[in-house]
């Protein structure tokens, strides 16, 4: 009788392994001469909760990097801010912007199930044309909105019912708000009102799945349904299978990757990083051990409040904040003359990016937050 072999088991890729690797695609290990808008549509999107985590991912990133230089992308209507994945507000480009929110409309749909309470008796396809009318006449803020929703129905819980407009409708929030320099509350219209140009159809998921794998590889099916809040994206990688080649991680969980992306030796030198807080390389992992070691898994936020990160060797390692005066470091624990001073001429090197030549801050590490 002959004998039946198995198949030969994927090639381990260890954590440092992987953490080189995603610090490659994601333009970490070293400094990028990627345009900035290139660099966002590579990055499928800067995570931006608040206005100035896209500059400083960037900055982290991208050589010779300006701030003015993104906020003139969005000033011209050619990026902007809009609720995509897992519900957050990002920074895409316009043609990302176009065609990434429909892909993850099934998500703003079963967001919609939170508040179905506040929305009894709301016919939400009647919501979502009724507001449509109303952004597309004159941008409005979620208040404007809310009072003129609550008109219409005003057994309903106002907050639901703006929550339910920014679902159904990809409502995007105009400059100057996102501006760098510049102040502007939340003002919203729709993508296709701002951009002068209808939606593209959702794109297929196993477009992007490459995309992602291309800028946060090499990772897993849960990996890819944590960075977008998408769900059933296993037929998807089944489909791509024969295009790709497989891993597994030290715990034996299967990663896809794409044949020729860079996979870097594990003792590739990894410079010191300040990212801002929710940067994606932080949030697109259902496993994270590949950045957060398990030591300091859940150091870089406290409650509702995330920190500034400090990435050293390519893991997270302190967080670190402006103050009037100074940049402050502080390290989860000792770093050690030689990284002290890498870390000193990164957080040079960040100032004078974001600041210019005449930056008046300081640079001081603080007392080490254990």
């Amino acid at each position: 009788m002959r004998k039946t072999t198995s198949a030969a088991p994927a090639p381990l890729l260890g954590t440092r392994a992987l953490n080189r690797a995603t610090l490659e695609r994601q333009l970490l290990l070293g400094r990028s001469a990627l345009s900035v808008k290139a660099a966002v549509e590579h990055l499928v999107g800067l995570q931006a909760q608040n206005v100035k985590p896209p500059y400083f991912a960037l900055a982290a990133r991208l050589d010779g990097f300006a701030p003015e230089r993104l906020s003139a992308l969005m000033a011209d209507r050619e990026a902007v801010r809009i609720v995509t994945m897992r519900s957050t507000i990002h920074t895409h480009t316009a043609d990302d912007c176009l065609t990434l929110r429909p892909l993850v409309q099934p998500a703003r749909d079963r967001e919609l199930t939170i508040f179905r309470k506040g929305l009894a008796g709301v016919d939400l396809d009647r919501l979502a044309a009724l507001a449509r009318d109303l952004v597309e006449a004159e941008p409005r803020t979620m208040k404007q909105l809310r009072e003129a929703l609550s008109a219409q129905w005003p057994d309903a819980d106002p907050q639901a019912l703006a929550i339910a407009a920014r679902c159904k409708l990809p409502l995007v929030q105009i400059t100057p708000r996102g501006l760098w320099g510049r102040s502007g509350q939340v003002v919203l219209t729709t993508a296709e009102h701002w951009l002068g140009r209808p939606a593209e159809p959702a794109p297929a998921p196993d477009a992007i799945a490459l995309r992602y794998l291309a800028a946060f590889g090499p990772a897993s099916v849960k990996d890819m349904q944590t960075w977008s809040g998408l769900t059933r994206l296993r037929e998807a990688f089944e489909r791509l299978r024969p295009r790709l080649v497989t891993f597994r991680d030290d715990h034996g969980v299967e990663l896809f990757d794409l044949p020729d992306a860079p996979r870097p030796d594990p003792d590739t030198p990894a410079p010191p990083r300040f990212l801002p807080e929710f940067d994606n390389v932080l949030l697109s992992h259902a496993d994270r051990a590949r950045i957060v070691p398990a030591e300091h898994r859940g150091r870089s936020w406290q409650g509702n409040q995330a920190y500034r990160t400090l990435l050293v060797d390519g893991f997270l390692a302190g967080v670190w904040k402006l103050e009037a005066d100074a940049l402050v470091v502080e390290p989860f624990g000792p770093l050690g003359k030689e990284r002290e001073q890498e870390v000193t001429a990164e957080g040079e090197r960040l100032l004078k990016a974001m600041y210019g030549e005449s930056s008046s801050y300081d640079i001081r590490f603080g007392t080490v937050v254990r």
